[in-house]
């Protein structure tokens, strides 16, 4: 499966449009990240174990997304976009979408 977030894939060309697909997770932070989170907020610097958990998160939806485009039919997928959301004080959703095609 081909993924990009440019609108073609160069040197292809579309040969059938699937449409919309998206693959989400949603993940909550565990109270060993919050509670080092809280100690680097005093000294600052990188959260790692966010930054981690971002990076798991990505790749879960990317998976999923491109379980999605198989089902349908498609080997790739354009015009790949990622959003993050909060949907409760401790959790997040990341979805990524884009548009499941066929190329040659």
């Amino acid at each position: 499966m081909q993924t990009t977030n440019l609108d073609h894939i160069p040197g292809k060309k579309i040969t059938a449009h699937h449409g919309l697909v998206m693959g989400n997770t949603v993940r909550t932070k565990h109270i060993g990240r919050d509670f080092f989170a809280g100690l680097k907020n005093i000294v600052g610097g990188e959260l790692k174990g966010y930054t981690e958990l971002m990076v798991e998160s990505r790749e879960e939806a990317l998976s999923r997304l491109i379980e999605s485009a198989r089902k349908l039919g498609a080997n790739a997928v354009v015009n790949i976009r990622f959003s993050t959301s909060d949907v409760a004080p401790t959790a997040a959703e990341v979805l990524a979408y884009g548009t499941a095609v066929t190329i040659e």
